[in-house]
């Protein structure tokens, strides 16, 4: 490594730290903070080994303004995304011009996990979350109504046998659909990171997760209706971030692991 490396590297410390801290409420429970604070460790993990070119090119300098004028343009609207693009823009404009040409491919294809190793879901996406909750209590209810249950309907809030459940904030899964974006991307680089199908993937996951949350808020009915709201609303309905990243990752493994089975037994074209 040069003396060029470490200014990149300390710039982009100096810069991560910068929006991480600026806003603390991101900052909740461990479900929801820990995968963040790991995003780039995997990222760094998944993309080893680093093999240096010699000599070094420079980096763009047309896209270095682009990524420094995006993030003074995040500063200013307080929108985090755009400071999580600029970041990775300027992480990809180094490694770009330092790593040899199978290196960067790998990078550039893991790329996704430095953009969600910093909180722009829990801080930006209140309109995903308002989404996610509204579908969530649409399906819910015709799900419950199918069920042969006395079923009522009103935007987030729906009233099965007369127990009103109300599907707030906390039931969104945008505090954890960021936690589940990185651990399905690392399970998808890991299984089809060669593939094409790598990308469709990664939107997939989106629905994915959709459907664990989802399932979350029928189970947590389910209980309230059987055991009792209390318990449903107590312990039970304090684990369910948890319970919806295993349910993710055991089924994006099952998804993930049949596509590369039925990749690996399609014949190769001469």
């Amino acid at each position: 490594m040069i003396i060029r490396d470490y200014l990149f590297m300390t710039l982009l410390i100096v810069l991560a730290v910068f929006i991480w801290a600026r806003d603390l409420t991101w900052v909740s429970s461990l479900e929801d903070t820990l995968p963040v604070i790991l995003s780039l460790p995997l990222f760094i993990w998944l993309s080893r080994p680093w093999k240096f070119r010699k000599p070094p090119d420079y980096p763009s300098f047309g896209i270095l303004m682009l990524c420094s004028t995006g993030f003074m343009i995040g500063v200013l609207v307080n929108i985090t995304f755009i400071l999580a693009l600029s970041w990775t823009g300027i992480l990809w404009s180094w490694l770009s011009t330092r790593l040899d040409r199978e290196s960067a491919m790998t990078i550039r294809r893991l790329l996704i996990l430095p953009i969600l190793a910093f909180p722009w879901l829990a801080l930006d996406g209140e309109p995903i979350g308002w989404w996610f909750r509204l579908s969530s209590a649409w399906v819910t209810s015709h799900i419950f109504s199918l069920m042969g249950f006395d079923v009522l309907h009103e935007g987030t809030r729906i009233i099965v046998q007369g127990l009103p459940v109300g599907i707030g904030e906390p039931c969104s899964g945008i505090n954890v659909l960021q936690s589940m974006l990185i651990a399905g991307c690392a399970l998808a680089y890991i299984y089809l990171g060669e593939k094409p199908a790598y990308w469709l993937n990664l939107v997939l996951l989106i629905l994915i997760a959709w459907i664990a949350n989802t399932a979350r808020i029928i189970i947590v009915c389910i209980a309230a209706l059987t055991l009792s709201p209390e318990f449903a609303l107590g312990i039970f309905h304090s684990f369910g971030g948890w319970f919806v990243l295993f349910m993710m990752l055991c089924l994006t493994w099952v998804i993930f692991s049949f596509q590369r089975r039925i990749l690996q037994e399609v014949p190769l074209k001469p």
